[in-house]
């Protein structure tokens, strides 16, 4: 899937399509430059999910939790202050990514050789205000 956006008011329309689209998909590895809307977007899905958190960029927590309103935790992670993919190891990753429950993903790049065999790989790109967002499904 490959949609294009230039307004964050896009943003609700865009959330639905991916979760509809993508119904079965709990892991969900977002990657982009810096300032993109990774986060703007992540949040906006998580609204439409009905979470009632607060969700905002874990960059310096590396992992925020929220509750889904059936009461399954959901996490998001930032692995950007990230230095290699061993320090993943010490906050447990692998009990989150392989929990079942929905995963967010961002700078997932420092951290790519740990992701599941099977994910939802969401490329953001902006290039003169107008972005375009592509969504495939990675099967290893």
């Amino acid at each position: 899937m490959t949609l294009q956006f230039d307004r964050l008011e896009q943003l609700p329309d865009i959330a639905r399509r991916l979760l509809h689209t993508y119904a079965d998909e709990r892991f969900f590895a977002f990657f982009g430059n810096m300032g993109v809307g990774k986060t703007t977007l992540i949040k906006e899905i998580c609204h439409q999910l009905g979470v009632s958190d607060n969700v905002c960029s874990p960059t310096f927590a590396i992992i925020n939790q929220y509750a889904l309103p059936n009461g399954d935790p959901m996490y998001h992670f930032d692995f950007y202050r990230l230095k290699n993919a061993d320090e993943a190891y010490d906050i447990g990753y692998e009990e989150y990514f392989y929990s079942g429950n929905y995963c967010f993903t961002e700078w997932t790049e420092k951290i790519e050789q740990l992701l599941p065999d099977h994910y939802l790989r969401i490329d953001i790109v902006e290039k003169n205000g107008q972005r375009t967002l592509t969504a495939t499904v990675i099967e290893h």
